[in-house]
């Protein structure tokens, strides 16, 4: 295997680091599958902050280059082997996926209840074929991202390889890809009106479907929002221009495309604990804090930063409109989490290497841009 990967150019490891890549990943996987993507996002969240509160400080930490996207303690750790994204939430996902198929692992759903592969914030424990799982998708998230990075392609190599993980486990699985059946993919009032769905217990359905009256029942919503209290279309594009003023305004003022995101991500740790109407924001402030540094290629002053804020408020909402369509049609009438915000951070980030190869921004900022700074 070893021989095969190194033959890879872009993987761009010696053996020896190779090794450590994949150990880390499995290991990161496996925690993110052992106390929830969720939680385990949160961490990252925090790792950000971190990370950033000491670059800010002018505190140089050089990381080894194991599986590191970006400098420091927030490339090498928040957005590296163990607690990037890519690895530890998408392995925690694809292990829900995977648990929610085994007898008694995850809750059944009950009246009413979401499919429960979609419960990323339920820790799997410590059962080893849901850690191994875990772990494997792990790999493959972090061999995706290098392989992403490595070849410089145009976007997140974070964020693509979430949105690839999750395609992935729920074709491994046996989970439809879309699911809806005739529904109209975009149209949320059968979740308004509460419709129903009813469903072999425990069995995966992409639409509505009668059973025969012998075989054991569950009954779920027709239609799963991902987020019940943030999916209507004008309180998306507010939250987003808030969030995206909030990113590009951090950016602006400290220098780092990332501080933003990485107090979205550690607030979600209050939606963890049951905090209502908690807002998603990461798939807002990211977008937001990189165009602000991108569109006049680094720290704008004086009016140039009035109008990067601007800009920044843009992409924020931006981003909202894009997780939102992304969560109709591939989350609300499927059976496992397809993550929106990873989605929407793909799309936006690749928007911002397009303006800036069309000369409308002076750069891309951190976004991998075919060799454009």
């Amino acid at each position: 295997m070893f021989e095969l990967l190194l033959q890879i150019p872009v993987i761009g490891l010696s053996p020896v680091d190779l090794a450590l890549l994949l150990l880390a990943a499995f290991a990161g996987g496996a925690f993110g599958a052992a106390i929830g993507a969720l939680p385990a996002f949160c961490f990252t969240g925090f790792a950000v902050i971190a990370g950033e509160a000491v670059a800010i400080a002018g505190v140089e930490i050089e990381a080894a280059g194991i599986g590191v996207y970006g400098a420091g303690l927030t490339g090498g750790v928040a957005f590296g082997a163990v607690f990037g994204p890519h690895i530890a939430f998408a392995g925690g996902a694809a292990a829900a996926a995977y648990a929610a198929k085994q007898d008694g692992v995850m809750p059944e759903p009950g009246e009413g209840d979401y499919h429960p592969a979609k419960d990323i914030a339920y820790a799997l424990g410590t059962r080893p074929d849901v850690l191994a799982v875990g772990g494997l998708f792990g790999i493959i998230g972090a061999l995706g991202r290098q392989l992403s990075g490595g070849l410089a392609l145009p976007w997140d190599p974070i964020a693509i390889m979430v949105v690839v993980s999750a395609a992935l486990h729920r074709v491994a699985f046996g989970y439809p890809l879309i699911g809806g059946g005739d529904r109209s993919l975009l149209d949320m009032t059968p979740f308004e009106k509460g419709e129903m769905r009813t469903t072999p217990s425990g069995g995966s359905s992409s639409g509505d479907a009668a059973t025969d009256g012998g075989m054991a029942e569950s009954k779920r919503l027709a239609v799963e929002p991902w987020l019940p209290h943030q999916y209507e279309w004008a309180n998306v594009t507010m939250i987003g221009l808030v969030a995206g003023l909030v990113g590009g305004f951090l950016a602006i003022e400290t220098g780092s495309a990332f501080l933003g995101f990485g107090i979205s991500a550690a607030s979600l740790t209050f939606l963890n604990l049951g905090v209502e109407k908690i807002p998603v924001t990461h798939h807002m402030t990211l977008p937001a804090s990189t165009a602000a540094l991108a569109v006049f290629g680094g720290v704008p002053t004086g009016t140039e930063a009035l109008v990067a804020v601007l800009v920044a408020g843009a992409f924020g909402a931006f981003g909202a409109l894009v997780g939102e369509v992304v969560q109709r049609v591939f989350y609300a009438h499927s059976d496992t989490h397809f993550d929106p915000p990873a989605a929407a951070i793909v799309v936006a980030t690749l928007v911002v290497v397009v303006l800036g190869i069309a000369g409308v921004f002076a750069g891309t900022s951190w976004v991998p841009a075919l060799g454009m700074a």
